[in-house]
């Protein structure tokens, strides 16, 4: 968190590429909660860009619009969604529950192509800068403050998340990967306990287009392609399956690796990425999160001789 926190005093350029990181990282946490519960999601980039295109909407209806009256109605947007379609797909498992969740993400994908006049086509909609508390703010104190909000969510929604596994409804919802069967003996319904943690992803999701959207200051068809929603489950794997603190750290590994191998190796900057996540998943199955784990064991260990 110092680390993070120092960042635009320390390494300027860097700012931008960690807002982008953390916003990823929330999504990515959204794919986790599913993870937990042994279901995998090819489609959740539906939530990040509604929530994004909710608030390219928002800021086209009323100019000036204020970042947290963003948030808000973007992740509205996205719990909204995330109820439409939950409803539907916690009736599925395995295969057929990713693929459910893909095939809606690129229905919405064709009709924000297709749709130009209204969503702008492959071009997208311009996002401009909103407001913060009433007040209109250059670019640089912008996403400076757009900066340390990330930070913030990051902490407060991944606090959230890893207490809502600790709570009896997360313990259920957990419980539909080792044993369905179980809970419906109990009396207790598998469907509404996937879809309680199929909202909190859809939440996560959206706030993380929120910020997204924000700071990139455009949305685009893009931020709903299937190749997105690839990347979020790339990254949960990378950073540790599972793992709150996986998704973040996956996040931020991943987009500094993804920048400076394509600004330095353009033409296999995605060949890198492919061997990275191999070694990953050959050499240390528990993510980059399991290795900075079994660093600290030893490091304990060694001190303790």
């Amino acid at each position: 968190m110092v680390l993070l926190a120092a960042v635009p005093f320390a390494v300027p350029s860097l700012q931008l590429l960690v807002t982008f990181a953390l916003a990823k990282g929330l999504a990515v946490v959204g794919v986790t909660v599913l993870l937990r519960a042994g279901q995998v999601s090819f489609g959740h980039a539906l939530f990040f860009g509604i929530a994004a295109y909710a608030c390219a909407f928002l800021m086209a209806a009323i100019p000036g619009a204020d970042l947290a009256l963003l948030l808000l109605v973007g992740t509205l947007g996205a719990l909204l969604a995330g109820l439409c379609v939950g409803l539907f797909v916690v009736r599925y498992r395995g295969i057929f529950f990713g693929m459910l969740n893909l095939a809606f993400s690129m229905i919405f994908w064709s009709i924000l192509e297709k749709f130009y006049h209204i969503t702008g086509g492959a071009d997208g909609i311009r996002l401009p800068r909103p407001t913060v508390l009433g007040m209109a703010l250059e670019r640089g104190p912008f996403e400076l403050i757009l900066y340390y909000l990330a930070i913030v969510l990051m902490v407060v929604l991944g606090w959230v998340t890893i207490r809502w596994f600790a709570s009896p409804v997360g313990q259920i919802f957990q419980t539909i990967k080792t044993n369905e069967t179980r809970l419906e003996y109990l009396g207790v319904s598998p469907r509404r306990a996937l879809l309680s943690g199929y909202l909190l992803s859809a939440l996560l999701c959206g706030v993380g287009g929120v910020l997204m959207g924000v700071a990139q200051g455009a949305v685009t068809p893009e931020y709903v392609w299937w190749v997105r929603s690839a990347e979020m489950v790339f990254i949960a794997v990378l950073g540790g399956a599972g793992s709150v603190r996986g998704a973040f750290l996956g996040a931020l590994i991943y987009e500094i690796v993804r920048t400076y191998a394509s600004a330095y190796a353009g033409d296999i900057w995605q060949m890198l990425l492919g061997a990275f996540l191999l070694i990953i998943i050959l050499f240390a199955p528990g993510g980059l999160i399991g290795i900075f784990g079994s660093l600290a064991g030893r490091a304990v260990k060694e001190d303790a001789k």
